[in-house]
Protein backbone atom coordinates (compact mmCIF):
# COMPACT_ATOMS: atom_id res chain seq x y z
CA UNK A 1 0.00 0.00 0.00
CA UNK A 2 1.64 3.25 -1.13
CA UNK A 3 0.85 6.41 0.79
CA UNK A 4 1.24 9.78 -0.88
CA UNK A 5 -0.54 11.80 1.79
CA UNK A 6 -2.17 10.51 4.97
CA UNK A 7 -4.77 12.38 7.02
CA UNK A 8 -3.82 13.21 10.57
CA UNK A 9 -5.24 10.97 13.29
CA UNK A 10 -6.50 12.57 16.44
CA UNK A 11 -6.65 16.21 17.51
CA UNK A 12 -3.60 18.32 18.23
CA UNK A 13 -2.14 17.26 21.58
CA UNK A 14 -3.71 13.80 21.47
CA UNK A 15 -1.47 10.77 21.44
CA UNK A 16 -1.09 9.34 17.95
CA UNK A 17 -1.95 5.78 17.12
CA UNK A 18 1.06 3.52 16.65
CA UNK A 19 1.32 1.83 13.24
CA UNK A 20 0.08 -1.78 13.44
CA UNK A 21 -1.38 -4.65 11.41
CA UNK A 22 -4.94 -3.40 11.73
CA UNK A 23 -3.94 -0.08 10.16
CA UNK A 24 -1.94 -1.61 7.29
CA UNK A 25 -4.42 -4.40 6.61
CA UNK A 26 -1.62 -6.94 6.56
CA UNK A 27 -2.40 -10.29 4.97
CA UNK A 28 -0.89 -13.37 6.60
CA UNK A 29 1.29 -15.27 4.17
CA UNK A 30 3.46 -18.39 4.39
CA UNK A 31 6.94 -17.71 5.77
CA UNK A 32 9.38 -18.01 2.87
CA UNK A 33 12.27 -15.85 4.11
CA UNK A 34 14.32 -15.61 7.28
CA UNK A 35 16.54 -12.58 7.50
CA UNK A 36 19.65 -12.28 9.66
CA UNK A 37 19.67 -8.57 10.41
CA UNK A 38 16.85 -6.17 11.28
CA UNK A 39 18.70 -3.00 10.31
CA UNK A 40 17.66 -0.09 8.15
CA UNK A 41 19.26 -1.24 4.90
CA UNK A 42 17.55 -4.61 4.58
CA UNK A 43 14.18 -3.19 5.60
CA UNK A 44 14.40 -0.39 3.01
CA UNK A 45 15.77 -2.69 0.32
CA UNK A 46 14.98 -6.43 0.42
CA UNK A 47 11.84 -6.28 2.57
CA UNK A 48 10.56 -3.29 0.59
CA UNK A 49 11.00 -5.19 -2.70
CA UNK A 50 9.32 -8.33 -1.38
CA UNK A 51 6.42 -6.20 -0.16
CA UNK A 52 5.88 -4.87 -3.68
CA UNK A 53 6.13 -8.39 -5.15
CA UNK A 54 3.55 -9.57 -2.59
CA UNK A 55 1.21 -6.72 -3.47
CA UNK A 56 1.41 -7.67 -7.14
CA UNK A 57 0.77 -11.35 -6.44
CA UNK A 58 4.22 -12.42 -7.64
CA UNK A 59 5.74 -13.81 -4.42
CA UNK A 60 3.16 -14.43 -1.66
CA UNK A 61 5.60 -14.83 1.19
CA UNK A 62 6.36 -13.37 4.61
CA UNK A 63 9.71 -12.60 6.21
CA UNK A 64 10.78 -13.32 9.77
CA UNK A 65 13.58 -11.07 11.00
CA UNK A 66 16.35 -12.63 13.08
CA UNK A 67 18.31 -10.42 15.45
CA UNK A 68 21.71 -12.11 15.33
CA UNK A 69 23.51 -10.09 18.04
CA UNK A 70 22.67 -9.17 21.62
CA UNK A 71 22.94 -5.41 21.02
CA UNK A 72 19.65 -3.61 20.32
CA UNK A 73 15.99 -4.13 21.16
CA UNK A 74 13.02 -5.70 19.41
CA UNK A 75 10.49 -3.76 21.50
CA UNK A 76 9.40 -1.27 18.83
CA UNK A 77 9.06 -4.04 16.24
CA UNK A 78 6.65 -5.93 18.50
CA UNK A 79 4.71 -2.77 19.39
CA UNK A 80 4.13 -2.15 15.68
CA UNK A 81 3.49 -5.79 14.68
CA UNK A 82 6.66 -5.41 12.55
CA UNK A 83 4.85 -2.91 10.30
CA UNK A 84 6.82 0.16 9.27
CA UNK A 85 7.11 2.96 6.72
CA UNK A 86 9.77 3.28 4.04
CA UNK A 87 10.13 6.88 2.84
CA UNK A 88 12.09 7.22 -0.40
CA UNK A 89 13.25 10.75 -1.17
CA UNK A 90 14.98 11.95 -4.30
CA UNK A 91 14.73 12.88 -7.96
CA UNK A 92 12.08 10.85 -9.80
CA UNK A 93 11.31 11.71 -13.43
CA UNK A 94 13.18 14.97 -13.04
CA UNK A 95 11.28 16.08 -9.93
CA UNK A 96 12.08 15.98 -6.20
CA UNK A 97 9.59 13.55 -4.64
CA UNK A 98 8.85 11.79 -1.37
CA UNK A 99 7.36 8.30 -1.83
CA UNK A 100 6.03 6.69 1.36
CA UNK A 101 5.09 3.03 1.64
CA UNK A 102 3.77 0.95 4.52
CA UNK A 103 5.75 -2.30 4.37
CA UNK A 104 3.77 -5.37 5.43
CA UNK A 105 6.07 -8.18 4.31
CA UNK A 106 7.57 -8.78 7.78
CA UNK A 107 5.48 -10.98 10.08
CA UNK A 108 7.73 -11.40 13.15
CA UNK A 109 11.13 -10.78 14.72
CA UNK A 110 13.11 -13.30 16.77
CA UNK A 111 16.09 -12.67 19.05
CA UNK A 112 18.64 -15.50 18.79
CA UNK A 113 20.06 -14.84 22.25
CA UNK A 114 16.77 -14.67 24.23
CA UNK A 115 14.46 -16.74 22.00
CA UNK A 116 16.76 -19.54 20.90
CA UNK A 117 14.10 -22.27 20.68
CA UNK A 118 11.81 -20.02 18.64
CA UNK A 119 14.73 -19.18 16.37
CA UNK A 120 15.59 -22.84 15.74
CA UNK A 121 11.91 -23.67 15.17
CA UNK A 122 12.02 -21.43 12.09
CA UNK A 123 14.21 -24.08 10.43
CA UNK A 124 11.26 -26.48 10.67
CA UNK A 125 8.91 -24.30 8.56
CA UNK A 126 7.99 -26.29 5.46
CA UNK A 127 7.55 -23.21 3.21
CA UNK A 128 10.89 -21.63 4.12
CA UNK A 129 13.17 -21.17 1.10
CA UNK A 130 15.38 -18.07 1.42
CA UNK A 131 17.96 -16.80 3.93
CA UNK A 132 18.86 -13.12 3.60
CA UNK A 133 21.71 -11.63 5.64
CA UNK A 134 23.42 -8.35 6.33
CA UNK A 135 25.69 -8.89 9.31
CA UNK A 136 28.30 -6.29 8.18
CA UNK A 137 31.61 -7.10 6.52
CA UNK A 138 32.82 -8.59 9.82
CA UNK A 139 29.88 -10.99 9.94
CA UNK A 140 31.08 -13.50 7.35
CA UNK A 141 34.12 -14.83 9.18
CA UNK A 142 35.31 -18.26 10.22
CA UNK A 143 36.04 -18.53 13.94
CA UNK A 144 37.73 -21.77 14.97
CA UNK A 145 36.66 -21.07 18.58
CA UNK A 146 32.93 -21.14 17.72
CA UNK A 147 31.13 -24.18 19.09
CA UNK A 148 28.16 -26.26 17.90
CA UNK A 149 27.11 -26.78 21.53
CA UNK A 150 26.45 -23.08 22.08
CA UNK A 151 22.81 -21.96 21.91
CA UNK A 152 23.32 -20.09 19.66
CA UNK A 153 26.87 -20.25 18.29
CA UNK A 154 28.73 -16.93 18.44
CA UNK A 155 29.21 -16.10 14.76
CA UNK A 156 26.72 -15.64 11.94
CA UNK A 157 28.20 -18.59 9.94
CA UNK A 158 27.97 -20.64 13.15
CA UNK A 159 24.32 -19.73 13.69
CA UNK A 160 23.52 -20.45 10.04
CA UNK A 161 25.33 -23.82 10.02
CA UNK A 162 23.46 -25.02 13.10
CA UNK A 163 20.18 -23.69 11.63
CA UNK A 164 20.80 -25.63 8.40
CA UNK A 165 21.71 -28.76 10.35
CA UNK A 166 18.44 -28.59 12.29
CA UNK A 167 16.50 -28.26 9.01
CA UNK A 168 18.45 -31.18 7.53
CA UNK A 169 17.54 -33.35 10.53
CA UNK A 170 13.91 -32.17 10.69
CA UNK A 171 13.22 -33.17 7.08
CA UNK A 172 15.39 -36.29 7.07
CA UNK A 173 17.85 -34.89 4.53
CA UNK A 174 15.09 -34.19 1.96
CA UNK A 175 16.91 -32.64 -1.01
CA UNK A 176 13.82 -30.54 -1.74
CA UNK A 177 14.13 -28.68 1.57
CA UNK A 178 17.43 -26.92 0.92
CA UNK A 179 17.64 -23.13 1.32
CA UNK A 180 18.85 -20.32 -0.90
CA UNK A 181 21.34 -17.97 0.76
CA UNK A 182 21.17 -14.29 -0.28
CA UNK A 183 23.92 -12.47 1.64
CA UNK A 184 24.25 -8.73 0.96
CA UNK A 185 27.32 -8.08 3.11
CA UNK A 186 29.70 -5.70 1.32
CA UNK A 187 32.53 -8.10 0.59
CA UNK A 188 33.60 -9.60 -2.73
CA UNK A 189 31.93 -12.94 -3.56
CA UNK A 190 29.91 -12.81 -0.34
CA UNK A 191 28.04 -16.04 -1.09
CA UNK A 192 31.22 -17.94 -1.90
CA UNK A 193 32.83 -16.69 1.31
CA UNK A 194 29.76 -17.61 3.39
CA UNK A 195 29.66 -21.13 1.95
CA UNK A 196 33.38 -21.51 2.66
CA UNK A 197 32.77 -20.61 6.32
CA UNK A 198 29.88 -23.08 6.59
CA UNK A 199 32.00 -25.86 5.09
CA UNK A 200 34.86 -25.10 7.48
CA UNK A 201 32.45 -25.31 10.43
CA UNK A 202 31.01 -28.61 9.19
CA UNK A 203 34.56 -30.01 9.23
CA UNK A 204 35.46 -28.37 12.56
CA UNK A 205 32.33 -29.67 14.26
CA UNK A 206 32.58 -33.15 12.76
CA UNK A 207 29.09 -33.02 11.20
CA UNK A 208 28.06 -35.90 8.92
CA UNK A 209 29.04 -36.38 5.30
CA UNK A 210 25.32 -36.67 4.51
CA UNK A 211 24.77 -33.15 5.87
CA UNK A 212 27.76 -31.85 3.98
CA UNK A 213 26.35 -33.33 0.75
CA UNK A 214 22.92 -31.80 1.51
CA UNK A 215 24.47 -28.33 1.92
CA UNK A 216 26.50 -28.81 -1.27
CA UNK A 217 23.64 -30.07 -3.43
CA UNK A 218 20.35 -28.97 -1.90
CA UNK A 219 21.37 -25.46 -0.80
CA UNK A 220 22.31 -22.54 -3.04
CA UNK A 221 24.76 -19.82 -2.01
CA UNK A 222 24.35 -16.75 -4.19
CA UNK A 223 26.73 -13.78 -4.34
CA UNK A 224 25.04 -10.42 -4.55
CA UNK A 225 25.73 -6.77 -5.26
CA UNK A 226 23.40 -4.18 -3.71
CA UNK A 227 23.08 -0.46 -4.27
CA UNK A 228 20.83 2.01 -2.47
CA UNK A 229 21.66 4.87 -0.12
CA UNK A 230 19.62 4.30 3.05
CA UNK A 231 19.68 7.28 5.39
CA UNK A 232 17.85 5.51 8.20
CA UNK A 233 15.53 6.72 10.93
CA UNK A 234 14.76 10.46 10.52
CA UNK A 235 15.46 11.23 14.17
CA UNK A 236 15.82 15.00 13.75
CA UNK A 237 12.44 15.46 12.05
CA UNK A 238 10.48 12.51 13.40
CA UNK A 239 7.64 14.47 15.04
CA UNK A 240 7.08 16.28 11.75
CA UNK A 241 7.17 12.95 9.88
CA UNK A 242 4.49 11.49 12.16
CA UNK A 243 2.27 14.52 11.65
CA UNK A 244 2.46 14.04 7.89
CA UNK A 245 1.86 10.30 8.09
CA UNK A 246 -0.89 10.53 10.66
CA UNK A 247 0.55 7.83 12.91
CA UNK A 248 3.57 7.10 15.09
CA UNK A 249 6.29 4.92 13.55
CA UNK A 250 9.44 4.33 15.60
CA UNK A 251 11.05 2.00 13.05
CA UNK A 252 10.46 4.19 10.00
CA UNK A 253 13.36 4.22 7.54
CA UNK A 254 14.34 6.72 4.83
CA UNK A 255 16.40 6.24 1.69
CA UNK A 256 16.82 7.18 -1.97
CA UNK A 257 14.55 5.93 -4.79
CA UNK A 258 17.41 4.35 -6.76
CA UNK A 259 18.04 0.66 -6.13
CA UNK A 260 19.88 -2.21 -7.78
CA UNK A 261 20.21 -5.83 -6.68
CA UNK A 262 22.42 -8.11 -8.78
CA UNK A 263 22.19 -11.79 -7.83
CA UNK A 264 24.82 -14.23 -9.11
CA UNK A 265 23.62 -17.79 -8.67
CA UNK A 266 25.03 -21.18 -9.73
CA UNK A 267 21.41 -22.28 -10.37
CA UNK A 268 18.50 -20.34 -11.84
CA UNK A 269 16.28 -19.05 -9.01
CA UNK A 270 14.51 -16.33 -11.00
CA UNK A 271 11.21 -18.23 -11.09
CA UNK A 272 11.20 -18.70 -7.31
CA UNK A 273 12.13 -15.07 -6.63
CA UNK A 274 10.34 -13.25 -9.47
CA UNK A 275 11.16 -9.73 -8.36
CA UNK A 276 11.90 -8.42 -11.89
CA UNK A 277 8.37 -9.52 -12.87
CA UNK A 278 7.12 -6.97 -10.32
CA UNK A 279 9.08 -4.23 -12.07
CA UNK A 280 11.84 -4.27 -9.46
CA UNK A 281 15.50 -3.46 -10.26
CA UNK A 282 16.83 -6.99 -9.75
CA UNK A 283 19.22 -8.70 -12.17
CA UNK A 284 19.88 -12.46 -12.12
CA UNK A 285 23.20 -13.40 -13.67
CA UNK A 286 25.94 -16.01 -13.63
CA UNK A 287 28.57 -13.24 -13.40
CA UNK A 288 28.07 -10.11 -11.29
CA UNK A 289 31.59 -8.77 -11.88
CA UNK A 290 30.75 -6.43 -14.82
CA UNK A 291 28.00 -4.87 -12.67
CA UNK A 292 30.33 -4.44 -9.74
CA UNK A 293 32.92 -2.93 -12.04
CA UNK A 294 30.28 -0.52 -13.37
CA UNK A 295 29.29 0.58 -9.87
CA UNK A 296 32.84 0.92 -8.56
CA UNK A 297 34.23 2.71 -11.61
CA UNK A 298 31.26 5.01 -12.38
CA UNK A 299 29.53 5.71 -9.04
CA UNK A 300 32.42 5.32 -6.60
CA UNK A 301 35.03 6.42 -9.13
CA UNK A 302 33.13 9.63 -9.84
CA UNK A 303 33.02 10.38 -6.11
CA UNK A 304 36.72 9.80 -5.65
CA UNK A 305 37.72 11.75 -8.78
CA UNK A 306 35.88 14.98 -7.93
CA UNK A 307 35.24 15.29 -4.17
CA UNK A 308 38.73 16.41 -3.14
CA UNK A 309 38.92 19.05 -5.85
CA UNK A 310 35.37 20.13 -5.01
CA UNK A 311 36.21 20.53 -1.34
CA UNK A 312 39.21 22.70 -2.14
CA UNK A 313 36.93 24.76 -4.43
CA UNK A 314 34.84 25.62 -1.36
CA UNK A 315 32.05 23.01 -1.41
CA UNK A 316 31.12 20.84 1.58
CA UNK A 317 28.51 18.34 0.33
CA UNK A 318 27.84 16.42 -2.88
CA UNK A 319 24.67 18.40 -3.74
CA UNK A 320 26.62 21.67 -3.56
CA UNK A 321 29.15 20.13 -5.94
CA UNK A 322 26.40 19.30 -8.43
CA UNK A 323 25.12 22.89 -8.22
CA UNK A 324 28.67 24.08 -9.01
CA UNK A 325 28.87 24.09 -12.82
CA UNK A 326 32.67 23.77 -12.83
CA UNK A 327 32.61 20.63 -10.67
CA UNK A 328 29.61 19.08 -12.38
CA UNK A 329 31.15 19.64 -15.81
CA UNK A 330 34.40 18.01 -14.63
CA UNK A 331 32.54 15.01 -13.20
CA UNK A 332 30.30 14.46 -16.24
CA UNK A 333 33.26 14.55 -18.64
CA UNK A 334 35.25 12.21 -16.40
CA UNK A 335 32.45 9.63 -16.43
CA UNK A 336 31.37 9.82 -20.07
CA UNK A 337 34.70 10.57 -21.76
CA UNK A 338 37.21 8.68 -19.61
CA UNK A 339 35.49 5.95 -17.56
CA UNK A 340 32.67 4.55 -19.72
CA UNK A 341 34.97 3.91 -22.74
CA UNK A 342 37.00 1.48 -20.59
CA UNK A 343 34.05 -0.71 -19.47
CA UNK A 344 32.64 -3.85 -21.10
CA UNK A 345 28.85 -3.67 -20.59
CA UNK A 346 26.74 -2.26 -23.49
CA UNK A 347 27.30 1.48 -23.92
CA UNK A 348 23.63 2.44 -23.57
CA UNK A 349 23.37 0.48 -20.34
CA UNK A 350 26.46 2.27 -19.00
CA UNK A 351 25.13 5.67 -20.02
CA UNK A 352 21.76 5.00 -18.38
CA UNK A 353 23.54 4.00 -15.18
CA UNK A 354 25.69 7.15 -15.34
CA UNK A 355 22.60 9.34 -15.75
CA UNK A 356 21.08 7.65 -12.70
CA UNK A 357 24.28 8.34 -10.76
CA UNK A 358 24.10 12.04 -11.64
CA UNK A 359 20.46 12.15 -10.50
CA UNK A 360 21.48 10.50 -7.22
CA UNK A 361 24.24 13.06 -6.67
CA UNK A 362 21.58 15.76 -7.19
CA UNK A 363 19.31 14.34 -4.47
CA UNK A 364 18.27 17.33 -2.31
CA UNK A 365 17.34 15.03 0.59
CA UNK A 366 20.82 13.50 1.01
CA UNK A 367 23.50 15.68 2.61
CA UNK A 368 26.59 13.62 1.81
CA UNK A 369 29.64 15.38 3.28
CA UNK A 370 32.72 15.56 1.05
CA UNK A 371 35.01 15.13 4.05
CA UNK A 372 33.31 11.85 4.94
CA UNK A 373 33.81 10.62 1.36
CA UNK A 374 37.47 11.70 1.55
CA UNK A 375 38.29 9.01 4.13
CA UNK A 376 41.09 6.70 2.87
CA UNK A 377 41.22 8.42 -0.52
CA UNK A 378 44.56 6.88 -1.53
CA UNK A 379 43.31 3.28 -1.39
CA UNK A 380 39.98 4.40 -2.87
CA UNK A 381 41.74 6.02 -5.84
CA UNK A 382 43.66 2.80 -6.45
CA UNK A 383 40.51 0.65 -6.41
CA UNK A 384 38.10 3.02 -8.14
CA UNK A 385 40.07 5.28 -10.51
CA UNK A 386 43.38 3.60 -11.32
CA UNK A 387 41.79 0.79 -13.40
CA UNK A 388 40.01 3.39 -15.54
CA UNK A 389 43.18 5.43 -16.02
CA UNK A 390 45.28 2.40 -16.97
CA UNK A 391 42.49 0.98 -19.15
CA UNK A 392 42.17 4.30 -20.98
CA UNK A 393 45.91 4.48 -21.63
CA UNK A 394 45.92 0.91 -22.91
CA UNK A 395 42.94 1.47 -25.20
CA UNK A 396 43.74 4.93 -26.58
CA UNK A 397 47.49 5.32 -26.08
CA UNK A 398 47.13 8.65 -24.27
CA UNK A 399 46.38 9.93 -20.78
CA UNK A 400 42.83 10.65 -19.58
CA UNK A 401 43.34 14.28 -18.48
CA UNK A 402 40.72 14.47 -15.75
CA UNK A 403 41.65 11.18 -14.07
CA UNK A 404 45.28 12.32 -14.11
CA UNK A 405 44.18 15.67 -12.65
CA UNK A 406 42.35 13.83 -9.84
CA UNK A 407 45.74 12.54 -8.66
CA UNK A 408 47.05 16.12 -8.39
CA UNK A 409 43.84 17.15 -6.59
CA UNK A 410 44.36 14.29 -4.13
CA UNK A 411 47.92 15.43 -3.46
CA UNK A 412 46.79 19.02 -2.94
CA UNK A 413 44.05 17.90 -0.53
CA UNK A 414 46.52 15.68 1.40
CA UNK A 415 49.00 18.52 1.85
CA UNK A 416 49.80 19.09 5.53
CA UNK A 417 52.83 19.12 7.80
CA UNK A 418 51.26 18.23 11.17
CA UNK A 419 49.67 14.99 12.34
CA UNK A 420 47.37 15.68 15.27
CA UNK A 421 45.93 12.58 16.93
CA UNK A 422 45.06 10.29 14.02
CA UNK A 423 44.61 13.02 11.40
CA UNK A 424 46.88 15.00 9.10
CA UNK A 425 45.86 18.65 9.26
CA UNK A 426 45.11 20.37 5.97
CA UNK A 427 44.05 23.94 5.30
CA UNK A 428 41.35 25.43 3.06
CA UNK A 429 41.28 29.22 2.89
CA UNK A 430 42.92 29.41 6.31
CA UNK A 431 40.50 26.92 7.91
CA UNK A 432 41.84 23.60 9.15
CA UNK A 433 40.36 20.26 8.10
CA UNK A 434 41.21 16.69 9.08
CA UNK A 435 42.66 14.23 6.57
CA UNK A 436 41.90 10.67 7.67
CA UNK A 437 43.78 7.68 6.27
CA UNK A 438 46.16 4.93 7.37
CA UNK A 439 49.03 6.33 9.42
CA UNK A 440 51.69 5.31 6.88
CA UNK A 441 49.81 7.32 4.24
CA UNK A 442 49.54 10.38 6.48
CA UNK A 443 53.22 10.17 7.42
CA UNK A 444 54.19 9.95 3.72
CA UNK A 445 52.35 13.16 2.90
CA UNK A 446 53.64 14.94 5.99
CA UNK A 447 57.22 14.06 5.04
CA UNK A 448 56.99 14.70 1.29
CA UNK A 449 54.52 17.52 0.62
CA UNK A 450 57.18 20.19 1.27
CA UNK A 451 59.39 18.94 -1.57
CA UNK A 452 59.33 20.37 -5.08
CA UNK A 453 56.25 19.34 -7.09
CA UNK A 454 58.33 17.05 -9.29
CA UNK A 455 59.94 15.26 -6.35
CA UNK A 456 56.61 15.02 -4.50
CA UNK A 457 54.81 13.53 -7.52
CA UNK A 458 57.62 11.10 -8.32
CA UNK A 459 57.69 9.84 -4.72
CA UNK A 460 53.88 9.47 -4.60
CA UNK A 461 53.43 7.73 -7.96
CA UNK A 462 56.41 5.49 -7.23
CA UNK A 463 55.04 4.24 -3.91
CA UNK A 464 54.15 0.64 -4.70
CA UNK A 465 52.55 0.19 -1.27
CA UNK A 466 49.92 2.69 -2.41
CA UNK A 467 49.39 1.50 -5.99
CA UNK A 468 50.83 -1.99 -6.26
CA UNK A 469 53.10 -0.73 -9.03
CA UNK A 470 55.23 2.27 -10.02
CA UNK A 471 52.89 4.67 -11.80
CA UNK A 472 55.87 6.72 -12.95
CA UNK A 473 56.18 4.02 -15.61
CA UNK A 474 52.90 5.18 -17.22
CA UNK A 475 54.11 7.32 -20.11
CA UNK A 476 53.60 11.04 -19.46
CA UNK A 477 51.79 10.63 -16.15
CA UNK A 478 54.53 12.03 -13.89
CA UNK A 479 54.92 15.17 -15.99
CA UNK A 480 51.16 15.66 -16.33
CA UNK A 481 50.44 15.33 -12.60
CA UNK A 482 53.40 17.59 -11.79
CA UNK A 483 52.06 20.23 -14.16
CA UNK A 484 48.57 20.03 -12.67
CA UNK A 485 49.94 20.28 -9.13
CA UNK A 486 52.02 23.34 -10.09
CA UNK A 487 48.92 24.95 -11.59
CA UNK A 488 46.91 24.27 -8.41
CA UNK A 489 49.65 25.79 -6.26
CA UNK A 490 50.03 28.84 -8.49
CA UNK A 491 46.42 29.69 -9.34
CA UNK A 492 44.18 27.70 -6.99
CA UNK A 493 42.09 24.57 -7.46
CA UNK A 494 39.20 26.11 -9.40
CA UNK A 495 41.36 27.83 -11.98
CA UNK A 496 43.42 24.66 -12.49
CA UNK A 497 40.34 22.47 -12.82
CA UNK A 498 38.62 24.83 -15.25
CA UNK A 499 41.69 24.86 -17.47
CA UNK A 500 41.17 21.20 -18.36
CA UNK A 501 37.41 20.77 -18.00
Amino acid sequence: MTIMQCPQRGQKGEEMEVLNKAMTGKKERPVKVVQFGEGNFLRAFVDYMIDIANEQGKFDGDIVLIKPIEFGSTENFHKQDCQYTVSLRGIVDGEAKVLNRQVTSVSDIVDTSTEYEKYMALAQIDTLRFVVSNTTEAGIVFDSEDKFELNPPNTFPGKLTKFLYHRFETFGGDMGKGLVMLPVELIDDNGIMLKKCVMQLIALWGLSDEFKKWVEEACIFTSTLVDRIVTGYPRDTIEEEWEKLGYEDRIMVTGEPFALWVIESPKDISKELPLPDAGLPVIFTDNQKPYKQRKVRILNGAHTSFVLASYLCGNDIVKQSMDDEDIKNFMVKTIFDEVIPTLTLPEEELKDFAEAVIARFNNPYVKHALLSISLNSVSKWRARCMPSLLGYVEKFGRLPARLAFSLAALMAFYTGTEIRGKALIGSRDGQEYEILDDMDVLEFFRDNCGKSSGEFVTAFLGNENFFGQDLNQVQGLTDAVTGYLEEIKANGMRAALCKIS
